[in-house]
């Protein structure tokens, strides 16, 4: 099949992280019995109480008498189309209520870290690369008015909830020679999250890298962050979503400020050879022997997304109660403390099944922070039903397992674009994998997710998708 790349920017990096992720899956298990204990036990908490070993009660939730079914709009995709025209908005919404969604999911950070909403943090959204009938190509933003406040407008006129969705820990993209703070911002430099290569520690501005992390554990980047999503907040949203709030990769953040803080955490150990105390030099993956503090680090990680977690919630909730907070995550928990993501219930021990996990990471399973999370169960077209990762199903129900109901709805569903890499699926079998994925979703969590609208617009697959959510719904 012919895959349909809707942005280098925003969808290559996802999908990296999942292809990775799936091809590491085999040796990771090989390798992670041979790991040895971690170093000596240490059970002070040198950062003081942050709440991390008790969650905070969720909000009361309403009572949900349907389940919910989302359309993620990716901000670059469907700038073609979106970019300029409220018409082009209106039409495409209401293919998305005629198929049977619910919710919209409106991107309004992409990947360059500019926005698409009002906000005095940064600059709005001029230009994006994004595929046309004539490549990847530059297309500009002429028009005035507020881009997330048009869909706002539609979405309430048609009867569907509206969320906004940002692209959290990113500052800029090379595209075009470089987009984004990071490039025009001498100030922020520091920002940016700094990669353990093989050349030795370099910031990612340095690198070949498309999208520039910025380094989760800096307090200036979370400051920042949090006054954007305040702005965000003001808007009559029904939620926001939190993507790529995580780290890069297992090879990022090895600043001095990620240096500082884990040694206090250590409970102010000095270590003598940095990175290798941590990982060997360049490591992409967690090495057949552990050294000493290999497993306190992944805990560290996991504390510093949980923690901005806690302060992005507070920051949304101090200007609208009443929007809904969530993430959207991939559903591959397994190799996802590779991004310092733990997304699973603080009652779940991950380290009674995996070996990189220490006791207290669970303490950080931030599950109980999120109003809602939308899961990506990306399995391939031929991977539609099962009970194991890389399964649409099987993403979802592990999902809800290991969030043990501290979050209220968990949504999950595929990417109906980028799935098929081996080129294994037919059309037809892709087109009946949609129909299929809905109940089969639907039935193993809380709700539908869809990633994203333009494969549908593309393909014209908006039937298929009606003709899904159309059963699920009979049962």
């Amino acid at each position: 099949m012919v895959i349909t790349l809707p942005s280098l920017g925003n969808f290559l990096d996802k999908t990296y992280l999942m292809i990775k992720m799936k091809i590491q899956l085999t040796a990771l298990c090989a390798s992670l019995f041979l790991m040895m204990a971690c170093g000596p036990a240490e059970n002070k908490d040198y950062w003081g109480d942050t709440g991390g070993t008790t969650p905070p009660k969720p909000d009361p939730k309403p009572e949900i008498t349907e389940k919910p079914r989302f359309i993620w709009i990716d901000a670059a995709a469907n700038f073609p189309d979106f970019a300029n025209s409220k018409e082009a908005i209106a039409r495409d919404l209401a293919l998305a209520k005629d198929a049977g969604f619910t919710d919209i999911v409106v991107d309004v950070r992409p990947t360059t870290g500019d926005v698409l909403f009002k906000t005095d943090a940064v600059k709005q959204v001029s230009e994006l690369f994004a595929w046309t009938s004539k490549g990847y190509e530059k297309i500009p933003r002429t028009a005035t008015w507020d881009y997330l406040q048009a869909f706002i407008d539609e979405g309430k006129r048609l009867g569907l909830r509206v969320h906004a969705a940002i692209n959290t820990f990113v500052g800029g993209h090379k595209d075009n020679g470089g987009t984004g703070m990071l490039y025009r911002d001498a100030s922020k430099k520091a920002w940016a999250t700094q990669l353990n290569t093989s050349n030795g520690i370099k910031s990612i501005m340095d690198t070949d890298a498309g999208t520039k992390f910025l380094n989760p554990a800096n307090p200036d980047v979370q400051a920042f962050l949090c006054q954007l999503l305040k702005d965000l907040a003001r808007y009559s949203l029904d939620g926001i979503f939190l993507d790529r709030g995580r780290y890069l990769n297992l090879q990022t953040d090895f600043s001095d400020v990620s240096r500082k803080q884990f040694e206090a955490y250590l409970g102010g150990i000095r270590l003598q050879n940095y990175p290798e105390d941590i990982l060997p030099v360049g490591a992409k993956s967690l090495p057949s022997s552990q050294s000493a503090y290999l497993k306190r680090w992944l805990e560290y990680r996991a504390k510093t997304i949980y923690d901005f977690m806690q302060k992005a919630r507070n920051a949304v909730k101090s200007v609208n109660s009443h929007i809904k907070f969530g993430v959207y995550v991939g559903g591959w928990y397994s190799t996802y403390y590779e991004v310092g993501v733990n997304w699973a219930a603080s009652t779940y021990n991950a380290s009674a099944r995996y070996n990189w996990a220490t006791d207290k990471y669970k303490n950080f399973g931030y599950a109980a922070l999120m109003d809602q999370m939308l899961i990506g169960a990306y399995a391939s077209p031929l991977k539609v039903y099962g009970n194991t990762e890389w399964t649409m199903q099987g993403f979802c129900a592990l999902a809800k397992d290991k969030i043990k109901g501290q979050c209220k709805m968990v949504a999950g569903g595929p990417d109906v674009g980028n799935w098929d890499y081996d080129d294994k699926a037919t059309q037809e079998q892709e087109n009946q994998a949609i129909v299929n994925s809905v109940k089969a979703c639907m039935d193993a969590c809380d709700g539908y997710f869809l990633f994203d609208m333009i494969h549908l617009k593309k393909a014209s697959q908006w039937s298929y998708a009606k003709e899904g959510i159309a059963e699920a719904l009979k049962h």
